[in-house]
């Protein structure tokens, strides 16, 4: 049978307040073309689906369009719950959801969670914690000293359930030492506190992970997918981003990729040269972050740069004190500016006598809005 090996949509994720919603449609047509085209059996979506816990109606309305337009193409979908999910939420109705093809598992239970296809078992390890594992295998619990003991707990008990004649398959959100991380992986950010060895998966035959943003081998078994589309500026822009196919019959795996909607750019010039830029139509009119070397970036010059770069993103530039730091603005930062006559001021300020704008000063500037706002 023929295996899409996924991850990490996000769905409902925001960049600086502005919507991707456009961008994961887009990635989710793609998907369902590549499901269609390679005729995909079953699709393994290794967790993060969405980008909060509580997930905003837009992101649940993107997660139903993704969801039934997959299963009405008669493809199994097999799914987890990664960290930034609700694994109540997501797992809400599975045992009836099963009759439609969707199967997911949210928190980790002791019954474990494994679909068995004609030559294939695909055992589902949803996010895990020590203490989660410790609550459900109390027999183990002293045994169980880092989370690294805790994964062995579990793919041990999946490893007593191999049959023999079948390939062995388990999709888990994790993060494998020396995998390579992005801006975007939010769990970089904590430490490596949550990072275990790729022993864990001993014994099986693919291991579809997410987790980590970039598309890379952990082992010639252990893959990381990565995201469907770049979630941040720096490394991301350079990715290919994909799905993973697998073939069960001759374990040949395949990474196909997948074209973007808003191609990601960072472009680093003086502010005359990025305002008569020279890269292409697809850069230009993508997300972009401009890094201007010599120029403080007042509300004025921004707004220009948003008009030649309408998916303009944020804005790096001089420190209005003349330093060789810089500050950086983005289109949120516009957004106030523009409905707020006390940021516009603040701004003008900077612009004018490049310092801060003393506290006393801006009092009489509210003390005038009121008035004219009065008359």
């Amino acid at each position: 049978m023929k295996l899409l090996h996924t991850s990490d949509w996000h769905l409902g994720a925001m960049d600086n307040n502005i919507s991707l919603k456009d961008d994961q449609v887009f990635f989710i047509d793609k998907i369902c073309e590549i499901i269609e085209e390679e005729k995909i059996d079953a699709v393994m979506i290794a967790g993060d689906v969405f980008d909060r816990s509580v997930a905003s109606a837009e992101a649940i309305k993107l997660y139903d369009y993704a969801i039934t337009k997959i299963c009405r193409l008669n493809t199994k979908v097999l799914e987890i719950a990664g960290n930034h999910d609700s694994a109540e939420r997501l797992s809400n109705l599975h045992e009836l959801l099963e009759s439609a093809g969707l199967y997911v598992a949210g928190a980790l239970e002791k019954e474990v969670s494994v679909v068995e296809f004609d030559d294939v078992q695909i055992f589902m390890l949803p996010w895990i914690t020590k203490e989660k594992v410790k609550s459900i295998y109390p027999d183990k619990a002293d045994d169980i000293k880092s989370l690294e003991d805790a994964y062995n707990v579990v793919t041990s008990e999946m490893r007593s359930r191999f049959k023999d004649g079948k390939r062995h398959i388990i999709i888990a959100h994790a993060f494998i030492t020396d995998s390579e991380t992005s801006v975007s992986d939010r769990a970089a950010e904590i430490g490596f506190a949550t990072q275990v060895g790729s022993s864990v998966f001993d014994g099986f035959d693919y291991v579809a992970l997410g987790h980590i943003h970039k598309p890379q081998d952990v082992t010639d078994k252990i893959r990381y997918c990565g995201t469907p589309m770049p979630y941040s500026f720096g490394k991301e822009e350079k990715q290919d981003k994909g799905v993973t196919i697998i073939d069960t019959d001759t374990m040949d795996i395949r990474h196909i990729s997948l074209p973007l909607l808003h191609k990601r750019t960072t472009i680093e010039d003086d502010l005359d040269a990025i305002r008569h830029p020279k890269c292409s139509g697809e850069e230009r009119e993508g997300f972009v972050r401009l890094i201007v070397k010599d120029s403080y970036i007042g509300a004025s010059i921004l707004n220009e740069l948003r008009n030649i770069y309408p998916n303009l993103i944020e804005v790096s530039g001089k420190n209005y004190e003349g330093e060789e730091t810089s500050i950086t603005l983005t289109m949120d930062d516009l957004e106030k500016m523009e409905n707020d006559p006390i940021e516009i001021f603040r701004h003008f300020c900077k612009d004018q006598i490049q310092d801060e704008v003393d506290e006393h000063i801006v009092d009489l500037f509210k003390k005038a809005v009121e008035t004219v706002g009065e008359e």
